[in-house]
């Protein structure tokens, strides 16, 4: 009974599409429905790269001390690099930014991240600080975990900036808290920026090799994307 009661639901069609066409009316055939989601719609790759980027940038302005909260990078190399870090940290490197005091370098460092964040990475966990507050940390007694535990998070962190390098006088100590934390990261491909007062190579005075030591400055080569920063003082200017 099943057999008939399809065909003639078949015939039934068919006898008013036959109908529909004698007055000349086409049967409309139904169009495709569009059920995916927009870039607001959960779904939706757009809204989700969104959602990461609010957070990371929340943790990014945590990172962040007051005065740079409204640091953005505009210098073209700078934002290149961010963009790797953003696509593939693996293939980012190191970031160098050198230059005399008040070129904007440490402002520039913290754009980057922000720039970072505003990507919307998968994972985003950042630490910044100034090469003297590090130091402290890896000294016995600078910090409640220890020593060691503060040397294996400034290696692991997956983004790291080291604001100030080369300002501590050389010692047998920063020499090799600086080569483990910058050998680790360069053997894991972590990206890192470092900012400098002292150029990366200088025959006509002091720079990070005098300061570091050869076997770190030699790391830092292979990997590293130096940007000068040059100009003026801009903290003299807006004083």
């Amino acid at each position: 009974m099943l057999e008939p009661q399809r065909l003639g639901g078949e015939n039934l069609i068919a006898r008013l599409q036959a109908r529909l066409e004698a007055r000349g009316l086409a049967a409309v055939e139904p169009g495709p429905v569009d059920n995916a989601p927009t870039p607001d719609e959960p779904g939706h790759p757009e809204y989700h790269r969104r959602r990461r980027a609010d957070w990371a940038l929340q943790r990014w302005t945590t990172a962040t001390p007051f005065r740079y909260q409204n640091a953005t990078a505009t210098h073209p190399q700078v934002t290149a690099w961010a963009d790797q870090v953003a696509a593939d940290p693996r293939k980012a490197g190191f970031l160098f930014l050198t230059g005399s005091f008040g070129t904007g370098k440490t402002h520039q460092a913290y754009g980057a991240l922000r720039h970072i964040a505003e990507a919307g990475p998968e994972r985003y966990e950042v630490l910044a600080l100034t090469a003297p507050d590090m130091y402290a940390l890896m000294r016995p007694g600078g910090s409640e975990q220890g020593p060691e535990y503060e040397v294996k998070r400034l290696m692991r962190i997956p983004l790291l900036l080291i604001d100030d390098l080369g300002t501590e006088k050389i010692s047998e100590f920063t020499e090799e808290a600086t080569y483990r934390l910058l050998n680790y990261r360069y053997n894991e491909c972590l990206p890192l920026i470092i900012t400098s007062n002292l150029p990366a190579r200088d025959e006509n005075g002091p720079d990070l090799n005098d300061q570091l030591g050869q076997r770190i400055t030699s790391r830092l080569s292979q990997m590293t994307t130096v940007v000068p920063m040059n100009g003026f003082d801009r903290r003299r200017g807006a004083a």
